[in-house]
Parts: C-alpha cells; sequence; structure tokens
C-alpha cells in the first residue's frame, strides 16, 4: 500500500506501539483486552441476534488474541513462580473467553474482566513505582480514543 492512501490513524497507532517501552506495551495490552472484553458485554443485550453474536463474537476473538499475547510473551525462564502461574492464569482467562463466546455467555467475561482489571492495575502500580507514567485505569491513551 502506497504511504499516501495508508489511514494516517492506523499509522500513528503502529508508530505508539512500536516506540512505547516494554512495560507500556503490557499496559496497553491489557488496556485492550478489558476494552474488547467490555465490548463484548454490549453485545449480550442486542435483541437481533445477528448482531448479538458477531458483537460478542468479535469482540471476545480480540480479547483472546490479546491474552494469547500476553502469554506467548512470558519468560518462565527468567519469571520463574510468577510467570508460571500468570501463564496459568492466562490460560484460564482464554478458556473462560472462548467458553462464553461459544455459550453466548456472559459469565466468563465479567469473570475474566476482573481478573484483567486487577493485573492492569497491579502493572500500572508497578511501573509507577518504576518512574513510568501510566494512563489511570479505564482510559485509553490518546492514539487509542475513537
Amino acid at each position: 500500500m502506497i504511504a499516501s492512501t495508508r489511514n494516517p490513524w492506523t499509522s500513528y497507532r503502529q508508530i505508539a506501539a512500536h516506540t512505547a517501552p516494554p512495560g507500556q506495551l503490557v499496559l496497553m495490552l491489557y488496556d485492550g483486552a478489558i476494552r474488547f472484553s467490555e465490548g463484548a458485554l454490549t453485545g449480550f443485550a442486542f435483541a437481533d441476534p445477528g448482531e448479538r453474536n458477531m458483537t460478542i463474537n468479535n469482540n471476545l476473538q480480540r480479547a483472546v488474541d490479546i491474552v494469547r499475547e500476553l502469554n506467548c510473551c512470558l519468560d518462565t525462564d527468567a519469571g520463574g513462580q510468577l510467570a508460571q502461574t500468570l501463564r496459568d492464569l492466562y490460560d484460564y482467562m482464554e478458556r473462560r473467553l472462548m467458553e462464553s463466546n461459544f455459550k453466548k455467555n456472559r459469565a466468563g467475561v465479567d469473570e475474566v474482566i476482573v481478573h484483567l482489571k486487577e493485573l492492569r492495575n497491579a502493572w500500572a502500580t508497578m511501573l509507577a513505582n518504576q518512574g513510568q507514567p501510566q494512563p489511570e485505569a479505564g482510559t485509553r491513551p490518546e492514539w487509542q480514543t475513537n
């Protein structure tokens, strides 16, 4: 694709993701997983079965992709027991999201959102203790709005 025909919004988001420090990237992944999981919850309110299923499926597929990315980025050799515990938790969250998608039942999504928010807040606290600025819980970086 020619650079002049590319969506500048997409280019900006890609550059921001490629230039963010690793700690910020993890925080962005948590924010994205939460946002897509919450987006799936909106689908449960739709009366139209097609719109309901599409909204739930599309958002949960994205949330699962992010949880998988968080999982495969773990270094269990360097991270020891904590990394293994996170791996087990990410595996569990992935299963719950996939089950919720398959059965169109929101209970697993609600549960996973709680876990993601706890992890996101712990990660943000860790970054703050290292002197790295981060957005508050529930907010998105400027480049992620819209």
